[in-house]
């Protein structure tokens, strides 16, 4: 578990699912824009922000190559960290392929995988969201090739030019991003990562649950104790969470 004390006026930010890249990238840019705007103006405050991944809508680090552009975010996202605010980064599915780079040139640890937080004494248990609950298992199928080393290892070979044109053709193919039919409430019992989160109270507590990948804005009360939220997205809401030490809520960035 990761302990996390907020100082006095401090907040912790939390945000996910910007896909930038996507449709294009010039349609993308207003975007990166405005999520730079945001970081620049929380970091006034934050104690941490977590990113909850998707922050591209594709990546993949070839040993010597990372896909082109995005420098502004990439290059405020480094001047935070060298100011000495932490910030913690958890792949989505979009950008999956993420190995070092965030970590050697950025200083920012990244996870392939939900963690346990300990911030302010409440125990927040944190992730990107795909593949988790129940249902969906073609998705986990389809992640378990992805993540399989050996078809990591082949599309290497791929040259770059061709696998991340090829890959960011297959990522706009999203339905999250071209169509609009999953932004509904389906009710807790069809919503995967409520169910899951009702799996994880039944073994032990957890005060937050923060996800994304869902791309809808939720708070949701799960029992007397517990919440979980859904970040939304920086491609139709613009939603973003803050953390005081003590409350959690969810605000639009206008």
């Amino acid at each position: 578990m990761i302990l996390i004390d907020i100082p006095a006026n401090k907040k912790v930010y939390f945000a996910s699912d910007q896909h930038l890249g996507a449709p294009t990238k010039e349609k993308s840019f207003p975007r990166e824009q405005k999520f730079v705007q945001w970081l620049n103006e929380v970091k006034e405050d934050a104690a941490a922000i977590f990113l909850l991944g998707d922050l591209f809508d594709f990546w993949f680090e070839y040993k010597t190559v990372v896909p082109k552009g995005f420098v502004r975010v990439l290059g405020k996202l480094a001047e935070i960290r060298d100011s000495g605010i932490p910030i913690y980064f958890f792949v989505g599915n979009h950008d999956l392929w993420m190995r070092d780079y965030f970590e050697t040139e950025l200083n920012i640890p990244v996870y392939h995988s939900s963690q346990i937080f300990s911030i302010n004494n409440k125990r927040f248990f944190i992730g990107h969201g795909d593949g988790l609950g129940p249902h969906d298992l073609g998705y986990k199928r389809m992640k378990k090739v992805f993540t399989f080393p050996l078809f990591q290892w082949l599309f290497r070979w791929l040259h770059p030019d061709l696998g991340v044109k090829l890959g960011q053709y297959m990522s706009v193919k999203n339905k999250m991003i071209s169509g609009d039919e999953d932004f509904k409430f389906l009710g807790e019992e069809k919503e995967w990562l409520v169910q899951y989160c009702y799996r994880k109270l039944s073994q032990e507590h957890y005060d937050f649950f923060v996800f994304g990948h869902r791309h809808l804005p939720l708070d949701i009360q799960l029992n007397e104790n517990s919440k979980y939220y859904n970040l939304g997205d920086w491609v139709h809401y613009f939603t973003y969470g803050i953390f005081d030490g003590d409350t959690f809520i969810l605000e639009k960035y206008e």
